[in-house]
């Protein structure tokens, strides 16, 4: 059985932010590190129909979130299942999330913000056919901090 999508439940999205934690400097990631996002994940109507989960044989690996930033460009976010982390599954996942996200919504360009410190992300996207766009700071988990703007041409 392959990777299935599905608009995330409130179950889900319970599951996601109260249960699953990063390790290290990557704990920036946990869901209740920003209550801002937190309230925010947990809000169905937030949430929309813009939050997916992707499991495999019924267990969640991860979700990705599609917002329309244009008419022909998708900004996408997205969480890996933290056990699932570090062990090379980074690059099938994005590669299931962009055949996704093309076929949804055919953009014309993809984008995503992600923090500088993370290298192994980069990398990943990188790979992926992204290309660096401009950094900014942006508040959150209590602080400030550098993003950098990830741009994908379709």
């Amino acid at each position: 059985m392959g990777y299935e999508f599905e608009i995330m439940s409130q179950e889900q999205a319970e599951e996601i932010a109260y249960n699953w934690h990063y390790d290290g400097e990557y704990s920036f990631y946990n869901m209740e590190a920003d209550k801002e996002d937190l309230v925010e994940f947990l809000d169905p109507q937030k949430r929309d129909d813009s939050y997916f989960v992707v499991t495999k044989d019924n267990d969640i690996v991860g979700f990705f979130s599609f917002n329309e930033v244009t008419k022909n460009t998708i900004d996408i976010g997205l969480g890996l299942r933290p056990e699932l982390t570090y062990n090379g599954n980074g690059l099938g996942f994005m590669e299931i999330g962009l055949e996704f996200a093309k076929s949804k919504y055919t953009p014309e360009k993809i984008t995503l913000s992600v923090a500088t410190f993370n290298q192994r992300a980069i990398k990943v996207y990188r790979k992926m056919g992204f290309e660096e766009g401009n950094t900014f700071m942006q508040d959150t988990n209590g602080s400030s901090f550098e993003f950098m703007e990830m741009i994908l041409q379709c």
